[in-house]
C-alpha cells in the first residue's frame, strides 16, 4: 500500500466495496452532523465522501473535526456501500463512502481568497494572482485535461501519418515576420541580441530543404503585440510542414486531424469535407475573414434592386461606386427605437456611416426612410433580403468592404445579444484565396500573412505592377467564428522570394542580410512545400466552449502581458544588466 494513497478519489466505486484503501487530497467540504463528521475529499479525478465516527476511531474523529477547507490529508479506511437514503446520483462516487480508521493531516491551509467550488464571478485579477488555487477548481481541471487529450490525439494522429516531431531553436535571429520580437541580450556577444521565435517558420522550411519531408512540433512562440481575449504574448502552436504536396493535400490532412481530435477529445463526429469560402466572398457575405456559420444573417448586396432608387442616399452611393448592403434579423421587428438606436451606435463604432432600418409587418411596415422610397422599391428590397413579417432589416451605405465589415461586426454583436451562436453546433469552414499583400496603418505595403507565402501562380505577372491585386496560396481554418489554424504553400524558389522582398520595399542587400541563409538554401534543391499551424490555445478554447484563451492556459498573462502571480516582468539589479552589456536610460525626475 502506498504511503499516501492506493487509489485516486474518483476511482473509488462499488467494485471495491469492503476493501481497505488509502486516499489523499484536499478537504472540499466538511459537515458535522452531531456524532458523525462528513468530509468530501477532492483530487484531480473527483470527490469521495469520508465518514468519521468517534466509535470507530477517536483519534481520526478528532483530527477530522479540526480539518478545514483545503487542508491536505491522507486517510485509510474501508469502502462501504452507502445506505439507500444517502446515495448521491450527482457524482460518480455517489454509491459509496469510506469509513476511515486513520487520517493524517499533511498540511493546513489558510482560508482561500477565492471559492474552489464553482465559477462564482470572482474577479479575474484575483484568479490570476492566486492561479495555483484557481487551478484547483474542477472546471479548470477539466479544461487542462481537455488540452492534454487534444495534444495527445494530435501527436498520435501525426505519428501515424509519418510525421517526425523535431524541435527548432528558441534563441534565433530577429527577422521581420509581422509582429515585434522579444529580444534576448547575448552576454558572450556584447551588443548583440537573440530573438524569441514568433513561429518556427524559417526553420520548418529549412527542414523541408533538408529532406525531412513531414515535420510537426507543438511549440512555444512569442510575439510582442497588443493583447486581447484570444491572444497571449507567449502561445503554443501545432506546427505542421510537408514536402511535395498541394493545398488540397494539406486541407485533407488537416480536416482528418481535426475530426480525429474532436472524436478523441469530445466524442463528437464532424462531417467532412469542410465548407470553403473565398476571402472576397467571406468579406462580402459575412464581413469577416473568420465567419461564424452557426447562424444566418448573411449580408445581402442590394445595389441591383436599388440602383435606380428615388432615395438620393441610395442612388448617389451606388452611382459613385459604393453600394447598399443589409442584414435580416429574424423575428426582431418589434425592437424599440431606443434598441435600434443602440444598434446604430454600435454600427457606427464599427465603421458604418449610419444605419437604416425596416420593421417588416405587412401593410404596417415601418422604416427610417419609407417616405423617400416607393412601395415597389420597399417590396423589392424585402424580396431581395428574404424578409418575412416580424423581421428587422438593417442597412448601411458606402464602400462595399467598409460597410460589409461594419455589418459583419453588427451581425456578430447581434448573435451574442440574441443567443444565436449558443446552439452547441460546430461550424467549420476554410477561407481561401487571401490577398498576398495589404496596406498597413501607415499606407505601406505589407504581407497579409508572412513574406514566405507563395503567390497564386496565375498572378505572378502582376506582382510588381499590381501587388494589391495578387492573390496568395494561403488558407485559414475557421471554427465557430474563430481562426484556429492558418497556412500556405511556401515559396521554394530564390528568384520568386527575392521578388517578394523587393515588392515589400526590401533591397537585395537587406534581404541577404536578414534572410541570406534561407535564400542560399533555396539554391540547393528546395522541394515544393507548405504547411499549416494551429493556435493550440485558441483551438482548445473553441473545443472547451470558452471565449477567453486565458481559461485554457495553466499560467497565462494579463492583457498588459503581466504575470500577477510571479510579478513578471520585473526590474533586475544593475549588475545583472552589466553582465549582458545593457545600460538603462532613466527618465529624469520631475522637478
Amino acid at each position: 500500500m502506498g504511503k499516501w494513497r492506493t487509489h485516486m478519489c474518483g476511482e473509488i466505486g462499488p467494485a471495491i466495496a469492503e476493501k481497505l484503501v488509502k486516499v489523499a487530497g484536499w478537504v472540499w467540504r466538511r459537515r458535522d452532523h452531531g456524532g458523525l463528521i462528513f468530509i468530501d475529499l477532492r483530487d484531480r479525478t473527483g470527490v469521495v465522501q469520508l465518514v468519521f465516527s468517534p466509535e470507530r476511531s477517536a483519534d481520526a474523529y478528532r483530527i477530522a473535526d479540526s480539518a478545514r477547507a483545503e487542508y491536505v490529508v491522507s486517510c485509510q479506511g474501508v469502502v462501504k456501500l452507502r445506505p439507500e437514503g444517502r446515495k448521491n446520483p450527482n457524482i460518480p462516487t455517489g454509491d459509496i463512502e469510506i469509513e476511515p480508521a486513520s487520517i493524517e493531516l499533511l498540511n493546513p491551509s489558510k482560508t482561500p481568497p477565492l471559492c474552489i467550488e464553482d465559477d462564482s464571478g470572482v474577479d479575474e485579477t484575483v484568479r490570476l494572482r492566486y492561479r495555483y488555487i484557481d487551478l484547483r477548481r474542477p472546471t479548470m481541471h477539466q479544461k487542462i485535461a481537455l488540452r492534454h487529450r487534444i495534444t495527445m490525439a494530435t501527436r498520435a494522429f501525426l505519428d501515424r501519418e509519418g510525421f517526425l516531431e523535431i524541435e527548432t531553436p528558441m534563441l534565433t535571429r530577429s527577422t521581420p515576420e509581422g509582429a515585434r520580437d522579444y529580444l534576448v541580450p547575448s552576454r558572450v556577444n556584447p551588443g548583440e541580441f537573440y530573438a524569441l521565435p514568433q513561429s518556427p517558420q524559417l526553420f520548418k522550411q529549412l527542414l523541408m530543404v533538408a529532406g525531412m519531408d513531414r515535420y510537426f512540433q507543438i511549440v512555444r512562440c512569442f510575439r510582442d503585440e497588443d493583447l486581447r481575449a484570444d491572444r497571449q504574448p507567449e502561445f503554443t502552436q501545432i506546427d505542421i510542414e510537408m514536402s511535395f504536396i498541394t493545398r488540397e493535400d494539406i486541407i485533407d490532412l488537416t480536416e482528418r486531424l481535426v475530426c480525429h481530435v474532436y472524436e478523441q477529445a469530445l466524442g463528437v463526429d464532424l462531417p467532412r469535407p469542410f465548407r470553403r469560402i473565398e476571402y472576397d466572398d467571406a468579406i462580402a457575405r459575412y464581413g469577416s475573414d473568420k465567419p461564424d456559420l452557426r447562424f444566418g444573417m448573411e449580408i445581402t448586396d442590394l445595389a441591383g434592386c436599388l440602383k435606380r432608387s428615388s432615395f438620393k442616399v441610395f442612388y448617389d452611393a451606388i452611382a459613385q461606386g459604393g453600394t447598399v448592403r443589409g442584414i435580416r434579423v429574424p423575428g426582431q421587428g418589434n425592437l424599440s427605437r431606443r434598441e435600434i438606436d443602440d444598434l446604430a451606435a454600435f454600427a457606427k463604432s464599427a465603421g458604418a456611416r449610419g444605419l437604416l432600418w425596416v420593421s417588416v409587418a405587412g401593410a404596417n411596415t415601418r422604416s427610417s426612410f419609407s417616405k423617400f422610397v416607393t412601395q415597389a422599391e420597399m417590396d423589392a428590397l424585402g424580396h431581395a433580403m428574404g424578409a418575412s413579417d416580424g423581421d428587422l432589416l438593417l442597412l448601411a451605405v458606402g464602400p462595399g468592404v467598409e460597410i460589409s465589415k461594419a455589418l459583419g461586426a453588427l451581425r456578430f454583436h447581434l448573435s451574442g445579444k440574441l443567443g444565436l451562436a449558443a446552439t452547441g453546433n460546430v461550424a467549420t469552414c476554410w477561407v481561401t484565396d487571401f490577398p498576398l499583400f495589404e496596406l498597413d496603418s501607415a499606407g505601406s505595403l505589407t504581407s497579409s500573412h508572412h513574406p514566405f507565402t507563395s503567390p497564386a501562380e496565375s498572378d505572378l505577372g502582376r506582382l510588381e505592377a499590381e501587388p494589391l491585386q495578387v492573390k496568395s496560396n494561403a488558407y485559414d481554418l475557421v471554427i465557430n467564428g474563430n481562426e484556429v489554424a492558418g497556412g500556405s504553400i511556401r515559396i521554394s524558389k530564390r528568384d520568386i522570394q527575392e521578388r517578394i522582398f523587393r515588392t515589400l520595399g526590401m533591397s537585395d542587400e537587406e534581404a541577404r542580410a536578414k534572410f541570406g541563409f534561407l535564400l542560399e538554401a533555396f539554391e540547393y534543391g528546395a522541394p515544393p512545400h507548405g504547411g499549416i499551424a494551429f493556435g493550440l490555445d485558441r483551438f482548445v478554447m473553441v473545443l472547451a466552449g470558452e471565449e477567453n484563451i486565458r481559461d485554457v492556459i495553466a499560467f497565462p498573462k494579463t492583457t498588459s502581458a503581466s504575470d500577477l502571480m510571479t510579478g513578471a516582468p520585473s526590474p533586475v539589479p544593475d549588475d545583472k544588466l552589466r553582465e549582458v552589456h545593457i545600460q538603462l536610460v532613466r527618465k529624469p525626475d520631475k522637478a
